[in-house]
């Protein structure tokens, strides 16, 4: 679905939006805010910013959901911090694909309104 490939690459950038904002935050608290922490954020967030932009690929939303888990991971690892931003984005994923499934089951049953004639 065409829509929903552009719908998961906003999210993808506001995504590493946020995950680069946590660097400025992260000297505020004491765990994460190593260099190992700093690289992780800004790798993950570097891989968000390429990865909105293949999309187009079959692959692209597997790939857009995999760097969902890798961020999971990284919080619980490395930078506890990111847990809150990295719950959020779970919630934000859900909803997403909750969404694309329900507009493809309506695009299979023709209900929906562009598909109805009057």
């Amino acid at each position: 679905m065409k829509g929903a490939r552009g719908v998961v690459a906003a999210t993808l950038i506001l995504e590493a939006i946020v995950v680069l904002l946590a660097l400025l935050v992260l000297p505020r608290f004491g765990t994460g805010s190593t260099a190992l922490g700093a690289v992780v954020i800004t790798a993950l967030a570097v891989a968000m910013i390429l990865v909105s932009g293949l999309q187009r690929r079959s692959w692209g939303l597997l790939a857009a959901l995999g760097l969902q888990a890798l961020l999971v991971v990284a919080a619980l690892l490395f930078v506890p911090s990111l847990l809150v931003v990295a719950g959020a984005f779970v919630v934000v994923w859900g909803v997403l694909m909750w969404m694309r499934r329900e507009v493809e089951r309506r695009m299979a049953a023709g209900t929906l309104p562009s598909q109805q004639q009057e």
